[in-house]
């Protein structure tokens, strides 16, 4: 109850701070109008990476509704009128090959976990209808991606039981190549490639992604992956978290070829707010983001751009969006440069409802295909990790057997030069 209260006092708040600034900025009050008539969904936050480092996932040790020591909580929520959020499942590279599915699963249920314990303020969603149902609730549609290809440790099994458990997008690599797909950075020339971009295992990833009605995030992903999911893949493809490569050369950003592609294939780069993606610098203002929003529209259209801001995830933000509760701003900022309302609100949520529409499409219609089953190459993970059940190399129970056999004729030989001794 009294967290309850502590929010609607910080309802009030914003609402007297926003009549005072809107009054002195008509584009703000534009802003909210629209925010207020189409949900802004927001395509990664790390949120529940932070709650991992900070709390271990302990959601009893942290009330979301006063704890200000991240970008994000429910005040801030609540003033940046966020609609919608893909929050990220996300665990670091060198989880790889150990507990990577361990760590992710206990990221999927933390997300699971912040939804029950606010049901007033967040829900959790799947489809493109419930995140509308969402917003008609006035609350936080919650859904699922899971960032980086690690996580599923090369495994369809795992990807389509993530997929059951709400996971509605897989990046398909972090800052390390997994054994079926190259990252970004081979495209720096500090990794260098192991698979030439997609991996025939990592083809088989993209279309049973495609079956599933996953979406394919390719944030973090090469030049040459980003090209063989354009040309391999039959629904829309996303980049949740990345900027244009034309205003900042970073390779996380996305270059103009590609994003003619974006635009081809019906997909959405959204914009990420990291300073370093933003300006190639540890500065960046509201302005610098816009700019990028700006050629993402000039090359691929205002149905080709979105937000995704990657906040709890990044450790500099620009002036101007120091949290999740600034994005009124940037929107404001975009109807400064001439943008439509219409144009915002494509960039605001309906971009990515289209998109995730036509991917549910995409599966509705591929509902009689069986799922992919190939497993990968037993030689492309081994490891010491991993065992080898199911593949046709020397049986595990019987390398056991044969270790427990050897070691009995050992004991027996040492007794009997015991006795005859």
């Amino acid at each position: 109850m009294v967290s309850r209260d502590l929010t609607r006092v910080f309802f009030v708040i914003f609402w007297v701070k926003c009549f005072v600034s809107c009054a002195e900025d008509p584009h703000l009050t534009r802003a909210l109008k629209l925010m207020s008539e189409t949900p802004l969904i927001d395509g990664h936050n790390d949120l529940p990476w932070q709650m991992r480092l900070r709390f271990n996932n302990q959601l009893s040790k942290v009330d979301l509704n006063t704890f200000n020591g991240t970008h994000t909580n429910i005040p801030k929520i609540k003033e940046g009128k966020l609609g919608a959020q893909f929050w990220s499942a996300f665990v670091a590279c060198d989880t790889q090959a150990k507990d990577a599915v361990r760590q992710t699963l206990e990221q999927i249920d933390v997300i699971h976990r912040m939804c029950q314990k606010y049901p007033d303020d967040f829900m959790f969603v799947t489809s493109s209808q419930d995140i509308l149902k969402a917003f008609g609730q006035n609350k936080t549609a919650s859904l699922i991606g899971v960032e980086g290809g690690h996580s599923i440790d090369s495994s369809l099994g795992t990807l389509r039981t993530m997929y059951q458990l709400g996971v509605r997008y897989l990046t398909l690599t972090h800052s390390c190549n997994t054994p079926w797909a190259d990252n970004w950075l081979v495209d720096t020339g500090s990794e260098p490639s192991q698979h030439n971009g997609l991996s025939p295992f990592g083809k088989l990833v993209i279309q049973e992604m495609n079956r599933l009605g996953m979406l394919i995030d390719l944030a973090h992903a090469t030049e040459k992956v980003m090209d063989q999911v354009l040309d391999l893949s039959v629904a829309p493809v996303i980049f949740s978290h990345s900027s244009a490569y034309s205003i900042c050369e970073h390779k996380r950003n996305v270059p103009d070829r590609i994003l003619t592609r974006v635009k081809d294939k019906r997909g959405i780069v959204m914009v990420n707010f990291y300073n370093d993606y933003v300006t190639c610098s540890k500065v960046a203002n509201i302005s610098d983001v816009a700019d990028h929003f700006d050629h993402i529209k000039k090359i691929g259209g205002a149905e080709s751009v979105g937000f995704g801001g990657d906040y709890d995830g990044v450790t500099r933000v620009p002036e101007g969006l120091e949290d999740v509760s600034k994005v009124p701003k940037l929107v404001a900022e975009l109807l400064r440069r001439g943008w439509t309302d219409a144009e915002v609100k494509a960039a605001l949520g309906e971009n990515l409802l289209r998109v995730l529409r036509e991917a549910e499409v995409v599966r509705d219609n591929q509902k009689d295909k069986p799922p992919y089953d190939d497993p990968i190459p037993y030689e492309q993970v081994e490891n010491p990790c991993r065992t080898s059940y199911g593949y046709d190399v020397p049986n595990q129970s019987s390398v056991h057997r044969l270790s427990a056999v050897s070691l009995l004729l050992t004991v027996c030989l040492q007794v009997l030069f015991t006795l005859s001794h």
